[in-house]
């Protein structure tokens, strides 16, 4: 592939598709019990984490080249429609759910104070705590365009340069403070990716890896990694090997932007409709659980059987489908709807700043939030290695 191909691209498929396996990776880990434990943990939401930092990262370098500068407001709106009313929705029915006896809501184990406003890793008790992720990765958008992009365009190096402060500063303070700020590593790399793709000379370091041969083995011992993580923590710690699986996650990305064995099977159509849902899908795995649980009691009582699901493979599957069919209705009446609404304010906002906005091309942010934000419904109908949207 070349930088002009990379490009032109407007979609990644594939990326779809790794998102997808990554969130069934995080469900299945969570309901499968021993069968599932290679899958260690935190492997899933990783991935998610640089596959977030190197999109959103790549919308932003494309908006600063067509106009010279972000839109901070734009960006933010963006973000606050995109990620927060399905969050919200789902904080309620949990809250709802969990009320005790004679109370409209739950507290959550006392977390409500800390998922309301989203410092959501700081619950270590609640009943939430897989919304931990989503605290990581509010603060960082929220720092991360002022750091990155205040300044305006910046050259190569420096940006680079100070993308790896931020990763050694992450790493430091992991070791030195709190263990959870070496979550915000893989997000960085993910950025650091997208800075090096953005460029010609640092395409130029990474186009090997685009090679359809290169991009397959990568793939194939990505799935080694992947088997030998768990092990790898036990020996190593999760903060020395965090920064490592999330390398191994980046080094892998390139080869799935070109054609290659990789590229077309996780650009399925199916991949391709999980992996859209993949954020609703995530949120709801608690609730889907208590679905299944509450499915197989009435089961049990219509059939007059004392079956008992417990964890293993059937639950996890069962699980994972029902959090998929919630995702769906999610997607549809919330997720979309409110993703629109925060376009069409950006396009608003944009046509008073600019009267003439409307007789101009949309910038390059806008068509890629299109791409985030309202997808072709199967990402497997778009070619490839033709113009697609990028996702984020």
């Amino acid at each position: 592939m070349t930088h002009d191909e990379f490009r032109a691209l407007r979609r990644f498929p594939a990326l779809d598709g790794l998102r997808a396996i990554a969130a069934l990776m995080v469900v299945m880990f969570h309901f499968g019990g021993s069968d599932w434990r290679w899958l260690s943990g935190h492997s899933g939401v990783h991935i998610f984490f640089v596959l977030s930092g190197f999109l959103i990262t790549t919308l932003a370098l494309r908006e600063e080249e067509r106009s010279g500068r972000i839109s901070f407001l734009d960006f933010y709106v963006r973000r606050l429609f995109r990620i927060v009313p399905v969050y919200l929705v789902v904080l309620l029915a949990m809250a709802l759910y969990y009320a005790p006896p004679g109370a409209l809501f739950s507290d959550l184990n006392g977390g409500m104070p800390y998922y309301l406003t989203f410092m959501n890793e700081f619950s270590a008790f609640g009943t939430f705590t897989i919304s931990w992720t989503l605290g990581i990765e509010q603060k960082f958008y929220l720092v991360w365009p002022l750091v990155a992009f205040a300044a305006g365009a910046i050259p190569l190096g420096r940006r680079i340069g100070v993308t790896v402060g931020l990763i050694a500063a992450a790493v430091v303070a992991a070791v030195l403070s709190r263990d959870l700020y070496i979550h915000y590593v893989p997000i960085l790399i993910g950025c650091l990716l997208a800075i090096l793709a953005h460029h010609p000379r640092g395409f130029a370091v990474i186009r090997p890896l685009t090679h359809p041969v290169v991009g397959t083995a990568l793939v194939i011992g990505f799935v080694g990694v992947q088997l030998a993580l768990g092990p790898a923590y036990h020996a190593f710690g999760e903060v020395k090997v965090i920064p490592w699986y999330a390398l191994c996650v980046a080094l892998m990305l390139p080869g799935l932007l070109a054609r290659s064995p990789g590229t077309r099977l996780l650009s399925t159509r199916v991949l391709g409709f999980i992996g859209e849902r993949s954020y609703s899908l995530y949120l709801l795995q608690v609730l889907a659980g208590v679905a299944v649980l509450w499915l197989v009691k009435v089961g049990n009582q219509v059939l007059g059987t004392g079956f008992v699901l417990n964890y293993g493979n059937t639950k996890a599957l069962l699980v994972a489908i029902v959090s998929l069919v919630m995702a769906d209705v999610l997607y549809r009446l919330v997720e979309q709807p409110f993703i629109r609404l925060g376009r069409r304010i950006v396009t608003w906002r944009r046509g008073r700043l600019e009267p003439s906005a409307g007789h101009r091309p949309s910038s390059a942010a806008d068509q890629a939030d299109r791409g985030i934000e309202e997808p072709p419904r199967d990402p497997a109908e778009a070619p490839t290695a033709g113009p697609v949207k990028v996702v984020g």
